[in-house]
């Protein structure tokens, strides 16, 4: 019988994390360095890549590589790609996190619905959605030939549920249409991806709930009570998801999309 140790253990793969130098994509990273990945970090240029490595585990025979990308861009997203094609290396996991999210500021994002724009709502499909599936169909030679290999999508619980608006009243937040629509079609895509690249790459998605980044006092309060758990989440809390989705210890797992919400899904 095979140890929970062995079928978690990911010495020997590499894993490509986007959006690696948030709140997720930290934790992502430190997670699956502990459990033996080489890892390639990509984030857009400006990114504090040392607050990352810097939290790494160090041991001999690891690799992590870094690398600049705004992906919004498609044509930096076809660069980025052949560069990783071009290492002419394994490639075991991808982790599909970077995203606009609900505290990005962009024009007309957290505005009432009429006031919404168009141009947002593009941008966020572009970063949210046709990144990921460009991301997907380019490294797919490079995974399927690959041990273990695996996707696993960041979605969100917006992308199933609708957002109770009574959480943002008197706040400074809001709910994005396009957030939801682009997390509603990751949370699709995953399931299109499991059933069509199968058996070669298993595709799953984590589904966060709320984490909790200091919003106003009031908005904590309310949304704690819609939580069986009673709190918000925090950045901890989906280690367990990130080592189960990326490893063996799931390889008879594909097409899930994984609530890491505190139950909030369960009422």
């Amino acid at each position: 019988m095979t140890s929970i140790f062995d079928l978690s253990d990911l010495t020997g793969r590499t894993a490509v994390i986007t959006g690696a130098t948030g709140g997720l994509g930290k934790i992502f990273a430190q997670t699956l360095n502990e459990l033996g990945a080489d890892l390639i970090l990509i984030d857009r240029p400006g990114s504090d890549f040392e607050s990352v490595t810097s939290t790494l585990v160090r041991r001999d025979g690891i690799n992590v590589e870094n690398y600049y990308c705004d992906l919004e861009i498609q044509i930096n997203r076809s660069n980025l790609i052949s560069k990783i094609m071009n290492l002419k290396k394994k490639l075991n996991i991808l982790v599909n996190n970077a995203a606009f999210v609900g505290a990005s500021d962009l024009p007309g994002w957290s505005a009432p619905f009429v006031e919404q724009s168009t141009e947002t709502w593009r941008r966020a499909l572009e970063l949210n959605l046709t990144a990921v599936f460009d991301l997907c169909q380019g490294l797919y030679p490079l995974l399927k030939e690959s041990t273990g290999a695996n996707i696993v999508n960041i979605a969100s619980i917006y992308g199933m549920h609708g957002p109770d608006w009574g959480l943002y009243r008197d706040t400074n937040l809001g709910n994005s249409s396009a957030y939801a629509a682009s997390k509603g079609g990751l949370v699709q895509l995953t399931r299109w991806l499991a059933t069509t690249i199968a058996p070669q790459v298993r595709v799953n998605a984590i589904a966060p709930g709320g984490v909790f980044r200091h919003q106003p006092e009031v908005f904590v309060k309310r949304y704690e009570r819609k939580v069986p758990l009673g709190r918000m989440a925090s950045e901890e809390d989906f280690r367990g998801a990130i080592a189960y989705l990326a490893s063996d210890l799931s390889k008879y797992v594909t097409g899930q999309i994984l609530s890491v919400d505190g139950g909030w899904g369960t009422w």
